[in-house]
């Protein structure tokens, strides 16, 4: 069996399981934030149980719009604090407190490999990265998880995705991920598991292998997983003193079908409007004014993200009509940032800093563009309105691209303006 199936049999107390099979999941970590959480939450109380199953094992976390920017996202916010008051659940990240939810969750240890890990955001799959089966479900399933601790899954065809080859300078994981949405496309992968492997994934960072699974979503894959390594061993450690139980796939594993990337050749990618799928090389797209760029988000607003994106905007200034947002993943990431200085270097180049959030990605409370702008971002989606008006464009790009793009004002080739 490959990593997917043995993940799900395990968790469904099953010898084996195959493609297509219908199984029921013990769910080890159920996570759920101030947009999605208050439904779950309703849901529940329908339900008429009156105790979560476990809440040691339930995360909740307030990211998307903090600190509450309305009456109603202030509600949102009370009816998931009180709920977490009346159910004792303890991993509870308010505001100034935690920070992005998917980055916050391994961050503070509720991410272990071998588990079986839903939350009520879409990229959950972002767990992944760390041999974790993490996929996203509805408020009301999450309600069905909160009152038994179980969920039902088919298991999934696996599309194995091998890459080799050496990245290129200011080409990174972000250019990968973009490429291989690219070749499989925004449907190619519904409901069918990813495994992401070969030499190039084994030499990612963590912050690197996050930005793959965390965009398995945008192929319609229900989850996307990296086999985990002594790499992931050494940062969940770190992290949770709970026992791990890491998982790998057979040599003789099946798989539906092998994608092959070299990434030898690579330039930097640019996925271009409206679809996550309508990926170019950045040269094709040069010279497209912005007047947004935006650093940050669950899928690169992590402290490597920020150190590659201020050696580019060290020393030199914004251009003129670009509002250029930078925003830290998580408190952790932000002190870290203050501390080397990074923020000092945006600020000093005329950019704005924020508070950890979900902030433009999100498209809720701020960054919002208004009829015919353009913002180039780290984040994971450029559909029509995502950030705003139905009239405006979001192109994804990774974060020395849109750190480059910020200072010219154009889409801006990195590998071009720093030598």
């Amino acid at each position: 069996m490959n990593i997917i199936e043995k993940i799900l049999a395990r968790a469904s107390e099953k010898k084996t399981v195959s493609p297509g099979e219908i199984v029921e999941a013990n769910i080890d970590v159920a996570m759920t934030h101030d947009l999605t959480g208050p439904l779950a939450i309703k849901s529940f109380r329908e339900i008429g149980v009156k105790k979560v199953w476990d809440s040691d094992k339930i995360v909740a976390i307030l990211d998307h719009l903090v600190p509450a920017s309305s009456v109603i996202s202030a509600g949102l916010h009370k009816t998931l604090r009180e709920f977490v008051e009346e159910q004792g659940i303890k991993n509870f990240y308010d505001v100034g407190r935690g920070g992005v939810c998917h980055q916050v969750m391994p961050e503070q240890g509720h991410v272990r490999p071998g588990e079986v890990i839903v939350g009520s955001d879409s990229h959950t799959c972002t767990y992944g990265a760390f041999g974790a089966f993490a996929t996203g479900i509805g408020s009301t399933e999450m309600a069905a998880v909160f009152a038994t601790g179980k969920l039902w899954f088919r298991v999934p065809e696996v599309i194995k995705v091998e890459a080799t080859g050496k990245f290129q300078n200011l080409v990174s994981a972000k250019d990968l991920t973009l490429n291989i949405i690219g070749k499989i496309g925004a449907d190619g992968a519904i409901y069918k598991g990813l495994e992401f492997c070969g030499p190039t994934i084994r030499e990612l960072t963590i912050d690197g292998r996050m930005v793959l699974a965390n965009m398995a979503v945008e192929m319609g894959a229900k989850a996307g997983l990296i086999e985990p390594d002594q790499k992931t061993l050494d940062y969940v450690q770190a992290r949770t003193d709970k026992p791990l139980k890491p998982l790998k796939s057979d040599a003789d594993a099946t798989y539906e079908k092998v994608v092959d990337v070299d990434v030898s050749d690579l330039e930097p990618q640019v996925a271009v409007p409206h679809s996550v799928d309508n990926v170019k090389p950045v040269s094709e797209v040069e010279g497209t004014k912005i007047d947004q760029a935006f650093i940050g988000s669950c899928t690169n607003g992590r402290l490597e993200d920020l150190r590659e994106a201020a050696k580019i905007m060290k020393g030199k200034k914004v251009a003129k009509g670009v509002r250029a947002i930078v925003i830290p993943a998580s408190q952790e990431i932000y002190l870290n940032a203050v501390n080397e200085g990074l923020v000092r270097t945006f600020m000093e180049a005329g950019a704005t800093v924020g508070n950890p959030n979900c902030g433009p990605c999100l498209g809720g409370h701020m960054g919002i563009m208004t009829d015919g702008e353009a913002c180039i971002s780290t984040s994971n989606r450029n559909f029509i309105g995502r950030m705003g008006s139905t009239k405006s464009f979001v192109y994804l790009a990774s974060p020395v691209t849109v750190a480059a793009s910020a200072l010219t004002g154009k889409i801006t080739d990195p590998t071009k303006k720093v030598q």
